[in-house]
């Protein structure tokens, strides 16, 4: 039986308070000592097998002196040392932490040096030697997955650890546009990914639902764009401060020629085409209003993220440059992220002017013109000391070759970019927001190009809705591998959390623990992939990013108690084995409801259940033989059956009623299951019939929101949840012969 760290987040709370059901599941259980949950696989480690005794704490002496940076790296070190080891003992004797680190001038920059090296033996206490500031903080992240909690009190894992990324560039994206941020939860983030040893915050700061830092050269900008949601300048240096603390770039985005509204509302002078009010875009055509422009928009959903700069206006790029100019010093990072996906080119092809203006310089479409833009933008930035970033629609056009792209329409995007000689970050393949769990993340590598795209026949099937932009993310069936040339240009990889239905309260949930299998294929070599050890491993990382500071649970269960306040245990035995529906299919319900999704079930259930993991390696297992898992198979599904009752009771509002039909599902699965494992001899061909079909309806569900086209053209269910114990279920009815 495993241990309570690998069990679900909500699951046994819920069983426990409940049901009164898996009495040894909720039995105090022990730290499993037999395997240690390293998440990155380091380089290389090895283990005795034996334990040092913890229990008088650690204390840390340096090899000369430390500089302030890590003095406060050592301090958070014995914080969360107290935090995972719990009590200790007063008059115990502390084990010796001793630290070397070399001076690394090209600390927080992707030269920087992050080697280190780790030994924990009983005879000498621990040793920590890093090349620089940066490997004594990944270190340290290392030493406290070593720690344990044991009857006898706290021991820390015998090991010897050398220890690299593979990957220079490890980060994260979060869009706080659609959905403001708190400073707070920022430095939750900036914490979980320190331990993790992600090195990269991406921080989408504006787009077309709000500007989100306080602009003293371009006031408006905050004033009307942030819409009473920014930051102030002393809080984005003070959130920058606590990154680099923790070994963390933060790398801004102000998304420019596109994606602009915000920016637009306050300065309307330089925007392409009419910049609606609110009042237009939320009911456009129940105003009159006689102009042409306005008459244009009606009929329509006004899209947040369509509205764009007129580049032909040199007011335009004087914007810019000085808006960059501003903001680029309160980010001392080489690097700065100016955008430059999803250029509507009819924001420019509908209007006279910039028509005209293409014409008379010779530019033959949106395309061209808008590279002419970037090219202005990154010369900007170059004055200013910054290297351009921009997402791949950047690299379609002539650019200087030190612009980094941001391959995310496809991999084969990795490709093309460093063939044309540019460094490339890869988030193709980790969008968060697409909701599919850790292990499809997991499969991705940076240096694959054909690990993401779209098949001709999903292209096929697109096109009729998307046009012909459903081109660029398609597979290319004859790209080549990376040649060790391209390959060195591969800086490395982001995991993107856009924020249409991330609310600040989710975003621990949706990042978390997601964004920690990502960090392992950026670090770990590409050898580690073995999805069930990192399956296996998930639930402990993320019991210590909780137990530290990160607050997941705590968010979902308070989301839990809001919705079913009167009893709590149905709603969390629901969510704790289910899934929300993956590619945009959670975005395709919350078009239709807005934030209400915000404080749904389907806003809850995370894209990885550990209780359904758990349920279906135990059934796995049982149908290989271990028949005594029988018993607490039973009692799981026992209970799933048992929870609609409960559920049918609680659920007394609209978004608690649309998830009815699948607590209904649960139920009737459940009870598939609990017959196959009693293997009657009425388990002929009808049986298997019946159930069979009963499961490929949940099958299809799952087909439906399979992929980016499936997810717009199927429909959802409209709790927006998944069942995933299906992989389980199939194993036991396959095995009732």
């Amino acid at each position: 039986m495993l241990p309570i760290l690998h069990r679900s987040r909500r699951f046994l709370h819920a069983a426990c308070s409940s049901m009164a059901l898996l009495a040894s599941l909720c039995a105090p259980a022990l730290a499993d000592t037999s395997s240690v949950a390293l998440m990155p696989r380091p380089h290389s480690v090895t283990l005795s097998g034996q334990d040092v005794a913890a229990t008088g704490g650690v204390r840390i002496e340096w090899a000369g002196r430390p500089t302030p940076m890590l003095r406060r790296a050592a301090e958070r070190f014995s914080a969360r040392f107290a935090m995972l080891a719990g009590a200790t003992s007063a008059g115990g004797t502390p084990l010796v932490l001793r630290i070397s680190s070399r001076v690394d001038p090209a600390y927080l920059s992707v030269h920087e040096r992050e080697h280190y090296t780790l030994n924990v033996t009983s005879q000498n206490g621990i040793s920590l030697d890093a090349d620089g500031p940066a490997g004594v903080v990944h270190g340290l992240a290392t030493l406290l997955q070593l720690v344990v909690q044991t009857p006898q009190g706290p021991v820390i894992h015998e090991a010897t650890i050398d220890d690299a990324p593979r990957f220079a560039w490890r980060g994260v994206m979060i869009d706080v546009s659609r959905h403001f941020m708190s400073v707070e939860t920022m430095k939750r983030q900036l914490d979980a990914m320190e331990l993790t040893k992600l090195n990269v915050l991406h921080w989408h700061l504006s787009d077309g639902t709000g500007f989100r830092v306080e602009s003293l050269r371009f006031p408006r900008l905050h004033q009307v764009g942030g819409h009473n949601q920014y930051y102030t300048q002393a809080q984005v240096r003070d959130i920058v401060a606590y990154a680099a603390d923790r070994g963390i770039r933060i790398v801004p985005e102000f998304d420019v020629p596109g994606h602009t509204l915000s920016i637009l509302e306050a300065y309307p002078e330089l925007a392409a085409q009419h910049v609606p009010t609110a009042e237009e875009r939320e009911s456009p055509c129940s105003i009159t209003i006689n102009t042409v422009k306005t008459k244009a928009i009606c009929n329509k959903v006004y899209n947040l993220n369509n509205a764009a700069f007129d580049p032909t206006k040199p007011q335009t790029l004087k914007f810019a440059t000085e808006l960059y100019a501003e903001m680029g010093r309160l980010f001392p990072d080489h690097y700065f992220h100016s955008g430059g996906d999803e250029v509507a080119p009819r924001q420019w092809n509908e209007n006279p002017a910039i028509v005209a203006y293409m014409k008379k310089h010779g530019y033959a479409d949106a395309p061209a013109l808008q590279a002419a833009f970037t090219a202005q933008v990154e010369r900007a930035l170059a004055r200013q000391g910054k290297i351009m970033m921009g997402w791949d629609e950047v690299s379609e056009a002539p650019i200087p070759r030190d612009v980094v792209v941001e391959a995310w329409r496809g991999s084969k995007w990795i490709a093309s970019a460093t063939q044309a000689g540019h460094p490339v970050v890869v988030s193709s393949g980790y969008y968060l927001d697409l909701l599919n769990p850790s292990s499809e993340h997991y499969k991705v590598d940076p240096y694959d190009p054909k690990a993401v795209g779209l098949s001709p026949e999903e292209v096929a099937r697109a096109r009729p809705r998307q046009g012909p932009m459903i081109d660029a993310f398609a597979l290319d069936p004859n790209v080549q591998p990376l040649t060790a040339a391209q390959q060195k240009l591969v800086l490395g990889g982001e995991a993107p959390l856009w924020s249409e239905i991330v609310s600040d309260e989710m975003v621990d949930a949706r990042l978390w623990p997601r964004s920690a299998a990502i960090a392992e294929r950026f670090w770990s070599d590409a050898s580690v992939r073995d999805v069930a050890d990192m399956e296996k491993r998930l639930p402990v990382i993320q019991h210590e990013l909780e137990a530290t500071g990160l607050q997941a649970s705590a968010h979902e269960n308070a989301m839990i108690a809001r919705l079913t306040p009167g009893n709590v245990g149905p709603l969390q035995v629901l969510t704790s084995v289910t899934s929300p529906v993956r590619n945009y299919a959670m975005n395709r319900l919350a078009s239709h409801s807005g934030d209400a999704m915000l404080n749904a079930p389907g806003a809850i259930a995370a894209p990885d259940s550990f209780e359904a993991n758990r349920f279906n390696d135990m059934a796995a297992r049982y149908v290989a033989g271990e028949k005594d898992l029988a018993v607490p198979l039973r009692q799981m599904l026992k209970l799933y059956l048992a929870n609609d009752a409960g559920y049918a009771a609680v659920a007394t509002t609209p978004l608690l009623q649309d998830a009815r039909p699948v607590s209904q599902q649960l139920a009737a699965v459940a009870r598939v299951g609990l017959e196959a494992i009693r293997k009657h001899r009425s388990h002929g061909h009808h049986w298997h019939k019946r159930v069979n079909r009963l499961l490929a309806q949940q099958d299809a569900t799952f087909a439906g929101c399979a992929d980016a086209v499936a997810s717009y053209t199927h429909d959802q269910p409209p709790s927006g949840l998944l069942i995933d114990i299906l992989p389980g279920l199939h194993a036991l009815v396959n095995h009732a012969h």
